[in-house]
């Protein structure tokens, strides 16, 4: 099987290598009684023939073999086929040989002598193991699929050079700062870092730091004490502590207030922070990855950010094009969400008429990605055609269409047009068609009266 290829992984699959040919067919028949499918090797060359072309759940060594050590074997088993559990079996038992195969990642280690009553009851056991360890191996997978680099869409250059650094730096602990323009999938490459990264099966935590005021912020962040505050009712776990391990996203750094600038520097500096309310430190192991549309440069110059905070989230820094700036990307990423909102609200995808796509690529998308991203969910919502037309896009969209007559540049006809669909779409719910919209309920109200639509 391919070394990385772990999903098929049978648990039933015993691989034994051992030189010694009537004891290992003795082992093997003994392990075959007990409904296991058996395997067997001489060497470590013919184990690795196996172990590369069949699913192994569990294998049985002896540590003297013709052309190695099997407690070393343990080593490479365990980097190159992870899934899988390891019993070192020898005729010559030392604690320090048991010691070392542990060390290395062994399940267990038995001697010769040992195996008759204890062999199956272990491999039951390490049987168990594997499987767990293959769920977990499929978990990790299926996360990398979802937030790896592959869902960073586009083959726009600049996209492209800044996917390659992020793929060099998810292999270390190093903090990173990612910049771009809100919209540009700054929260996406975060999570492929993590995904990609050693911590993958540890915490991802995202904290938009503009989402709170500056003392929730801090609760939040650093966890609080019982009684540090009123309706501090029980003591609290911070986002940096739940991070433990693994990583903690902080987006929109430039927010922060400088008083808690002070305090991130210090976990970022030494692992250790207080909670809120308490006066003994605590220790995490945390990657940091920041980003933010501001330059923060100039904000520490000007005094509203730390600089020696700058510096040190600055280690690694990635920069995100705007969507302007990747148009060779906007036909792709634009059939992406067509077939993902049209799955969503199970309906045919539709295709995109030139003049549509010609429209999507001259919009000086703003708002990048996301904008795009609920441009096309209303179209989706408000189409009813095979193709997506250039009239179904918002208002500004079309103003530099010269084939739209006197009527169609009305901007009150086409607004209520417009929340007409929305409303029947959602079947008169005004609190869903709000948020469709992205207006407030209150200003739905009013332009329904306006436009005479109750």
């Amino acid at each position: 099987m391919q070394k990385s290829d772990c999903t098929a992984l049978n648990n039933s699959n015993v691989l034994i290598i051992d030189d010694e040919e009537n004891l290992r067919k003795l082992l093997a028949r003994v392990v075959e009684l007990e409904g296991y499918t058996v395997y067997q090797a001489a060497s470590i060359k013919e184990g690795i023939r196996v172990l590369d072309k069949e699913s192994i759940s569990i294998v049985v060594s002896d540590v003297k073999l013709p052309d190695g050590n099997g407690v070393e074997l343990v080593s490479k088993i365990k980097q190159d086929y992870p899934v899988a559990e390891v019993i070192v079996l020898t005729a010559y038992g030392t604690i320090e040989d048991g010691v070392k195969a542990i060390k290395n990642g062994a399940f267990d280690y038995l001697t010769k002598s040992e195996h008759p009553e204890k062999i199956i009851p272990l491999l039951s056991k390490a049987s168990e193991k594997a499987l767990l360890r293959q769920k977990v191996y499929n978990l990790e997978s299926k996360l990398q699929q979802r937030f790896g680099f592959d869902n960073v869409l586009g083959q726009n250059k600049l996209l492209l050079q800044s996917v390659e650094l992020a793929r060099k730096v998810s292999a270390t602990h190093t903090t990173v700062l990612l910049l771009g323009e809100t919209g540009t999938g700054k929260e996406v490459f975060a999570q492929a870092i993590h995904y990609e990264s050693p911590r993958k099966a540890k915490s991802f935590i995202a904290v938009n730091c503009s989402a709170f005021p500056k003392d929730l912020l801090e609760s939040e962040l650093f966890g609080h004490a019982e009684g540090a505050f009123t309706g501090a009712t029980k003591s609290k776990k911070g986002y940096i502590e739940e991070a433990h391990e693994g990583t903690l996203f902080l987006d929109e750094i430039g927010e922060m207030h400088i008083d808690l600038q002070a305090k991130l520097l210090r976990v970022l500096e030494t692992g250790e922070f207080y909670r809120v309310g308490e006066s003994k430190a605590r220790q995490v192991n945390v990657r940091f990855i920041a980003a933010t549309n501001r330059n923060l440069e100039k904000e520490s110059e000007a005094g509203n950010f730390r600089s020696d905070l700058f510096y040190r989230l600055s280690v690694f820094t990635i920069s995100l094009p705007p969507l302007r700036e990747r148009k060779d990307d906007i036909k792709k990423l634009s059939e992406h969400f067509i077939n993902y909102f049209s799955i969503k609200t199970n309906t045919s995808a539709p295709a995109m008429s030139p003049t549509f796509l010609k429209s999507l690529q001259e919009h000086p998308w703003k708002g990048n990605i996301r904008e795009l991203k609920n441009v096309i969910e209303r179209c989706i919502i408000l189409n009813d055609q095979p193709v997506l037309d250039a009239d179904i896009l918002p208002y500004d969209f079309n103003l530099h269409d010269d084939t739209l007559t006197d009527g169609s540049m009305d901007l009150a006809s086409a607004e209520k047009k417009h929340i007409q669909k929305v409303l029947a779409y959602t079947k008169g719910n005004k609190t869903q068609t709000a948020k469709l919209l992205g207006i407030g309920l209150t200003t739905l109200y009013q332009k329904i009266k306006d436009y005479n639509l109750s």
